[in-house]
């Protein structure tokens, strides 16, 4: 089997996108090769890193980047986590094909948290659904996974 080039996009690449592609290349789903970025960049979201490290998987050294910072990988796949990132996908050329497997965005439900538990709840929810979705691929990857 060749290598399928996939990337996760978001808003802001800082959270969502970061869990997917450290889950892709923790579970090395079979002749992936993931990668992340958003529409727009706002750095590595510490609460994201803190529940992929509560399951195993650091994603630390990542870095928020756009999809001008890739511009030498031909894509398979970009697959969208958010709903902003779908309208907004930046033109890629070739045979790309496009998905969309919506998530909620951790940061905007920790939003009005009363406590470290309650603010960490969301990001560890959606981490977990990352988890599922990334670990049935390459098999998912035959159409759009709508919330």
């Amino acid at each position: 089997m060749d290598t399928v080039n996939v990337l996760f996009l978001c808003t802001g690449n800082s959270c969502r996108s970061q869990m997917a592609e450290g889950f892709a290349k923790s579970l090395r789903p079979a002749g992936i090769e993931a990668f992340s970025a958003g529409v727009e960049k706002r750095g590595l979201d510490p609460d994201a890193v803190r529940v992929m490290a509560e399951a195993g998987v650091d994603i630390s050294g990542q870095r928020s980047k756009t999809v001008d910072e890739l511009p030498d990988v031909r894509f398979d796949y970009v697959i969208t986590l958010c709903g902003h990132a779908a309208e907004n996908c930046p033109f890629f050329p070739g045979p790309v094909k496009r998905l969309h497997a919506g998530f909620d965005d951790p940061p905007a439900l920790a939003r009005d948290a009363l406590d470290e538990e309650g603010r960490l709840e969301p990001y560890r929810r959606v981490r977990d659904e990352i988890r599922r979705f990334v670990a049935a691929m390459p098999g998912n990857l035959s159409g759009d996974r709508r919330p």
